[in-house]
């Protein structure tokens, strides 16, 4: 994987749904995740990605921002190596890659369902879409494991760990066994954030195409 592609959606725009809760310290992790989902409405912050695959060998590092409102919006952006916007508007998902100086348009709702964004950005009923268990502890992390309902589903399973009701990592392994591994820092819960993070017009010259 030379670089982020337009399955980011399945791999990662997801992922990050982190920010401080006040949650006790003896809390299962899914006691965590559903504490987050149910007080946090907005979030911004930054992230590490790094990719490898089955045999363990690195294919990208990868680092970034992001900002959500929940349900539905966000903004995802890859700084390096490559820049790549992700927006999605409640209503469609733009996914802008500079480098090919090309955007690609989805309907939002084939995108999210049954993916790591439903987790985090869509509405608080993810156990409908994943099977979700408590995974213990690692790396000073309560993790939990949620393994998509979906048969054609892409992933395998997606972890999330958490720490004093922070959700600090994220770790997606794909049915190719990819794993993306994702950290965040810098997290602010529930800030104002203005709507304009959520809109998205294609820079003049680009190509547009219209996923259906």
């Amino acid at each position: 994987m030379a670089r982020p592609s337009s399955r980011f959606v399945g791999k990662v725009s997801l992922a990050a749904a982190l920010a401080l809760v006040g949650v006790a310290a003896h809390a299962t992790a899914i006691d965590q995740l559903r504490s987050f989902l149910s007080q946090t409405k907005t979030a911004r912050g930054e992230f590490t990605q790094r990719v490898t695959s089955r045999a363990g060998a690195t294919a990208q590092n990868s680092t970034g921002r992001f900002v959500f409102q929940r349900p539905g919006k966000f903004r995802w952006v890859y700084d390096k190596p490559y820049e790549q916007i992700i927006v999605a508007d409640g209503d469609r998902l733009f996914l802008y890659d500079k480098d090919l100086n090309q955007v690609t348009v989805k309907k939002l709702a084939g995108a999210i369902p049954a993916s790591p964004a439903s987790i985090l950005f869509g509405s608080n009923e993810f156990e409908k879409e994943f099977e979700v268990a408590d995974a213990g502890s690692r790396d000073g992390l309560e993790w939990i494991v949620a393994k998509p309902r979906a048969k054609d589903s892409p992933f395998e399973r997606i972890e999330i760990g958490f720490r004093d009701g922070l959700p600090a990592a994220m770790k997606l392994t794909d049915s190719f066994g990819q794993i993306s591994l994702l950290r965040f820092a810098k997290v602010e819960r529930n800030p104002k954030v203005d709507a304009e993070a959520f809109r998205f017009t294609p820079p003049p010259g680009v190509d547009v195409l219209e996923d259906r």
